[in-house]
């Protein structure tokens, strides 16, 4: 799986999924904080984000611990992707 198509994919996944009409997936920056000062996302979000990503990639976020870092970013989601598909 290509790194930088995932990331594009995950960054529309994540307009989509939790409609943010506001947001265009390409202005969504690979290193920065997916959640807090990021894009302001909630837990409520989180948790729609990880099921979403559970079953489009079929990955297993085991628990929080877990989420938070593979959510710190989307370059750190699409790593977390490749090496549990891997």
């Amino acid at each position: 799986m290509d790194k930088e198509t995932l990331k594009s994919e995950l960054k529309l996944l994540i307009v989509e999924t939790l409609r943010l009409e506001d947001v265009d997936p390409d202005s969504i920056v690979d290193e920065e904080p997916i959640f807090g000062d990021g894009l302001g996302l909630d837990s409520i979000d989180a948790l729609e984000l990880v099921v979403a990503i559970e079953k489009k990639y079929s990955v297993l976020i085991e628990d929080e611990e877990v989420g938070v870092e593979a959510f710190a970013s989307i370059e750190a989601l699409a790593d977390f992707i490749i090496n549990k598909k891997s």
